[in-house]
């Protein structure tokens, strides 16, 4: 983990990301130090004000506002381990950091939000942000500008108003914006899916991994799925690994619904598009759903997990997510246990799973993806 000097409105931050990885890696970037800026003059002419924070990646943002005591909200569970991790001790992040599956409730008079990548997520923040902004508030809106989604000024103009657009610095840019007229309506149209060849219904929110089509490396997987559960006693423990829409779970589920299957994602947007799936296509299903980053102890021993591992986290691309979720893996497996998994070709992943696991084989490959089992035994 790599260690950066931040300086922020709360004195100057030492940050590190959590899980290792690329030690050359900052916790922070000049989106978050340009948003800290603003926020802060706009802060210091302030009295009485409630503060908002919305996708903070790694503690920059909640950790240099601390002093205004800012209301946190992400769909990342990242955060949570980034503050047990720069903060500890200071709160109890777990209580301190909301999620979309316990938003938390306006008015606010400011809010400090992080552009995300996908357009669909960043129309529905900024519909989101027009239900709990105060009237006279203001929402301070930044990215890296080599990150900003696909017509970001469209989806802007449609939401919000523009005040202004700041200069950009480091390229990085940064948007006032007041309330505008949009909302989240009664919630139909945030929901986007497909339907498998069986017909299972798969819908997602807006931050969701490939929610409105599926995945060809998920495609080149499910086969092998079908041909691993056949042979699970009943009863037998599945985890859904970095679940997103739930599709790789489900499909256990609807084969075998006397099977234990836990569904796992770091988006909370996941989970809950998870938990819908499950319970409209399988109700009786026994499943339980954990928005968590990596694997806690409590969920113990699985004999089957499902992965498609992610590749990149925020801006940043590679393998460092899914070394992470690997080692998680491997110790949660039962003895015999199994884990099936699916990557883009060009990772080189069983070279890092040689690593981890005593047994790996390759079940199936194609020109961009490989599947692979690897077990304990």
């Amino acid at each position: 983990m790599t260690n950066s000097l931040l300086q922020t409105p709360s004195g100057a931050l030492a940050l590190r990301r959590p899980g290792g990885g690329d030690k050359s890696l900052r916790a922070w970037d000049a989106a978050d130090e340009l948003l800290l800026e603003v926020a802060g003059q706009w802060l210091e002419t302030k009295r009485n004000t409630r503060v908002l924070v919305v996708d903070d990646q790694f503690g920059a943002l909640a950790l240099g506002l601390r002093r205004f005591r800012p209301c946190l909200v992400a769909d990342s569970a990242t955060l949570v381990t980034s503050l047990d991790l720069n903060a500890p001790g200071e709160t109890d992040a777990d209580e301190q950091v909301h999620s979309w599956l316990s938003p938390p409730e306006g008015p606010f008079d400011l809010v400090v939000l992080r552009i995300p990548r996908q357009s669909d997520y960043l129309a529905w923040l900024l519909r989101w942000v027009n239900g709990v902004l105060a009237d006279d508030g203001c929402l301070l809106a930044g990215g890296m500008i080599k990150h900003l989604p696909d017509r970001s000024v469209d989806l802007f103009a449609e939401a919000v108003i523009t005040e202004q657009v700041l200069p950009a610095r480091k390229k990085a840019r940064v948007v006032v914006c007041r309330k505008g007229e949009s909302t989240l309506g009664d919630g139909a149209g945030q929901w986007r899916g497909y339907r498998l060849r069986d017909n299972l219904e798969l819908l997602g929110l807006p931050a969701v991994f490939a929610r409105d089509r599926l995945d060809i490396g998920t495609r080149l997987l499910l086969p092998r799925i079908e041909e691993a559960v056949a042979s699970l006693p009943p009863g037998a423990a599945v985890l859904d690994l970095a679940c997103g829409n739930g599709v790789l779970g489900l499909s256990v589920l609807a084969r075998r619904p006397d099977l234990l299957v836990t569904f796992t994602d770091v988006s909370s947007q996941a989970i809950l598009s998870a938990r819908r799936n499950v319970i409209s296509a399988v109700p009786d299903a026994q499943a339980r759903f954990c928005h968590e980053d990596g694997l806690p102890a409590h969920l113990g021993s699985f004999d089957l997990i499902l992965l498609n591992p992610p590749f990149h986290e925020g801006g940043v691309v590679g393998d460092h997510v899914a070394l992470r979720l690997f080692r998680s893996a491997a110790r949660h497996l039962s003895a015999q246990g199994r884990m099936l998994m699916v990557g883009n070709r060009h990772l080189g992943y069983h070279r890092s799973l040689k690593t981890i696991f005593p047994s790996v084989r390759q079940l199936d490959a194609d020109p961009k993806f490989v599947v692979f089992e690897a077990g304990r035994s």
